[in-house]
């Protein structure tokens, strides 16, 4: 302090004092300290935040998910086999669409639900694979005799279809997910639909089919009449091939970093599949990401997509006409996932 100064006091010959110059007369802090220590807080909240969104995203969506009990125990049933089995189910389910829409998809207007389509996809240590089961497959149902595959749905549901398949199969089944007309039209539409590579004019006036060939973009409605269509010489044969195709392909976009890293495409899907799956009681939304998943592993030439070995028709009283599976073969193909090996090549068919 200058010689003088009143004790206590300003020094008048100092100048004036800097307001914010450190010092322990008045306390303060300098603006960049505060600045440095509120940064930390600031960046703990913005990430808990995120943190609390994601997980209430999570079990909000999963919430949505339709659950029944699939998944039964019964007597006899096949024990637990390598790798991961889902059956995948489209049902011809009218939930949710309006009279016009029923319409316009050329959906007609049956109540209840039936299946329309069913696929066992498998992965583990013997690789990833997608098998057709058509839905004339003459089989063994428990309490009815033989019939249609499709038969056992109709007369016991998700549950006694889950059991005709194990028997059938001898493949234990882990997860079960159904959708029906209007999911699966709303999930396509939601990604902007899917690309397909048509090889000839397919004009089916019963699925509001009309399609030109070469490769283009369907949308949903475009979609549902791809994979319902049996106007080919081949009928349910050559139909269920397509559905593996698209399938296989819609799983590979909605996987596709284009989709979920896009919040107006990946929001709107995560919304349409989670409200419109049906799963077993034990599933939950991380083993349908799964799913989807070993989905990208088929459609990515690593896996193997095939048709249960047909070996012949036939016809009943009770079933009408029907198609047979090769027993030889059809043992071999699913005696390999029964034992987590790879599919042998000469079993895989169209």
């Amino acid at each position: 302090m200058h010689q003088g100064a009143p004790a206590g006091g300003h020094d008048p010959y100092a100048g004036p004092r800097d307001p914010y110059a450190p010092g322990p007369q008045d306390g303060r802090v300098p603006p960049t300290r505060r600045r440095r220590r509120r940064w930390p807080r600031v960046l703990g909240v913005v990430v808990l935040v995120l943190v609390l969104l994601v997980v209430g995203g999570y079990f909000y969506l999963d919430s949505r998910l339709k659950r029944e009990d699939v998944l039964a125990d019964y007597p006899g049933r096949v024990s637990d086999t390598p790798g991961t089995n889902w059956l995948i189910v489209g049902s011809d389910s009218r939930e949710g669409l309006s009279r016009s829409q029923e319409n316009d998809l050329a959906t007609g207007h049956a109540e209840g639900r039936r299946t329309d389509s069913m696929m066992l996809l498998h992965y583990g240590a013997g690789g990833t694979s997608l098998i057709s089961l058509p839905r004339d497959s003459y089989v063994p149902i428990a309490g009815h005799g033989s019939n249609k595959l499709n038969a056992a749905f109709a007369f016991g549901g998700p549950k006694l279809l889950v059991q005709t398949v194990e028997q059938a199969t001898g493949v234990h089944v882990d997860h079960y997910a159904e959708i029906g007309f209007g999911g699966f039209v709303g999930v396509v539409d939601a990604i902007g639909g899917v690309n397909i590579c048509v090889k000839e004019r397919m004009k089916d006036p019963k699925a509001g089919l009309d399609l030109q060939p070469g490769c283009q973009n369907l949308d949903g409605k475009q979609a549902l009449g791809y994979v319902r269509t049996r106007k080919f010489a081949r009928a349910d044969l050559e139909r269920v091939e397509h559905q593996r195709q698209f399938f296989g392909a819609l799983m590979k976009k909605a996987t596709s970093p284009g989709v979920m890293l896009n919040p107006f495409d990946s929001v709107p899907l995560a919304l349409h599949a989670t409200s419109n799956f049906r799963v077993d009681n034990g599933d939950h939304l991380y083993d349908l990401v799964r799913m989807m998943w070993a989905m990208r592993g088929v459609t990515g030439g690593d896996g193997v997509t095939t048709t249960v070995p047909i070996g012949g028709t036939g016809s009943s009283a009770a079933a009408g006409s029907y198609i047979t599976w090769d027993r030889t073969r059809a043992g071999r193909l699913f005696g390999a996932l029964k034992d987590g090996k790879p599919i042998p090549k000469d079993v895989v068919t169209k």
